[in-house]
């Protein structure tokens, strides 16, 4: 039986991850979940799989968690609140494997300290090796620690990548769906969230939706690639496929490209980490071939998607521009959900922030979350300033011709 810990349990990897442990509980014991607010499912979560431990990051949804469920605590549950309860869930000495499922960079820390407790990483949260992607994989090298890709892309190529050296890897090919908006024509500088949250193939949260409306997604995940298979930049390509049946290209310096089909659901990935390092049958569906026409695929447009060279260029810079772009998208993202921001600035606030940021080359662990906080501060600012000019142009709308 495998013993795991789940941090983001209720968001949609978390709850596709138990929906897999659901089918074979024979296999799977869940020992820790964390949440940040959402306490209803994470009660109900708690009465199925009957964890020993549950962390709440947000102390006020802890508080109203511990007033209304105690007889779930009299039974025998540990309820931990704040963000520090997060690193004691990933120390629990009984744990097999630690899936980090958290949205953005607070899972840098955990996922650390879970590596320093030498405990296998499921890792869906690709900010983590974003922001600190040379301190979390020489981390995991020296504690002999393995890292395994929940994405469904990195999980592709780590799947591609078994049995070959990163030395036989001529080209990594990252495929797109595109995301909601490949298809609108024209300006896209006023789509409003609802638009940008209808991703055509994935469900997933809001944050990685707009993401892959931007391609920062895709941005994102070139970055990680080159963290977790030791490949350059100049050698990660993207290309979109719509129909989103292949999730990754490998090819190798003989000139063979290995291609990772699969149907488009998040729990086969899951599924095969789980159960890592061996295949066992699933009742996940399966592609069938007889109704696949065709497969497509196409260069993406930078000048339209802008995010994605962002992308590429902070990551040929190094150092703590990645954490900085990281950062800025994630403020300028939350600001456009809140609606506060039209979808056009969300690269402008992106530029603007990395372009004012001074690298620091070969950064510490408080170097990486130095400029991270910069990045929110200076982000931020540019919202409000935003902000300011919208709410000063719809004034002028009311005000008479003179």
């Amino acid at each position: 039986m495998k013993r795991i810990v789940i941090l983001g349990s209720t968001g949609s990897i978390g709850q596709n991850t138990l929906s897999v442990i659901r089918e074979e509980p024979q296999k799977f014991q869940v020992k820790g979940l964390s949440a940040r607010s959402n306490i209803d499912l994470l009660e109900k979560q708690i009465e199925e799989f009957h964890p020993e431990t549950v962390v709440i990051t947000d102390k006020e949804a802890g508080e109203r968690f511990l007033s209304r469920s105690l007889p779930l605590i009299k039974s025998g549950v540990k309820v931990i609140l704040g963000k520090e309860g997060l690193l004691e869930l990933v120390r629990k000495p009984e744990v097999d494997l630690v899936i980090i499922a958290l949205v953005g960079i607070v899972g840098l820390l955990p996922t650390l300290e879970a590596i320093y407790a030498k405990k296998t990483i499921a890792l869906a949260t690709k900010e983590v090796i974003v922001s600190a992607g040379t301190i979390v994989t020489e981390a995991a090298r020296k504690n002999d620690v393995e890292i395994l890709p929940v994405d469904s892309e990195h999980n592709s190529i780590f799947q591609a990548l078994r049995g070959h050296r990163s030395a036989e890897i001529k080209r990594i090919i990252l495929t797109a769906s595109g995301g909601p908006l490949e298809k609108i024509k024209g300006d896209l500088s006023d789509i409003t969230p609802s638009v940008a949250l209808r991703h055509p193939v994935w469900k997933m949260g809001k944050k990685i939706s707009i993401d892959s409306a931007t391609l920062m997604n895709k941005g994102l995940e070139v970055i990680e690639a080159h963290h977790l298979f030791g490949v350059e930049p100049s050698f990660i390509e993207v290309v979109i496929h719509q129909e989103a049946i292949i999730h990754s290209l490998v090819e190798f310096k003989d000139g063979f490209i290995s291609a990772i089909l699969a149907f488009p659901d998040m729990r086969l990935p899951l599924h095969y980490i789980l159960h890592y390092p061996e295949r066992v049958e699933s009742s996940l569906p399966k592609l069938d071939f007889s109704k696949i026409e065709r497969l497509n695929f196409r260069k993406p447009d930078f000048d339209r998607f802008p995010c994605l060279k962002y992308a590429y260029d902070a990551l040929r810079e190094e150092g703590t521009m990645p954490a900085v772009l990281n950062r800025a998208n994630e403020v300028a993202v939350n600001a456009f959900l809140k609606e506060k921001i039209k979808f056009g600035k969300i690269p402008e606030i992106i530029k603007r922030t990395t372009d004012l940021h001074q690298v620091v080359k070969d950064p510490s662990l408080e170097d990486i979350l130095t400029a991270d906080r910069w990045a929110k501060e200076k982000a931020e600012s540019f919202v409000v300033k935003g902000s300011g000019l919208n709410i000063l142009k719809n004034f002028q709308m009311f005000i008479p011709d003179p």
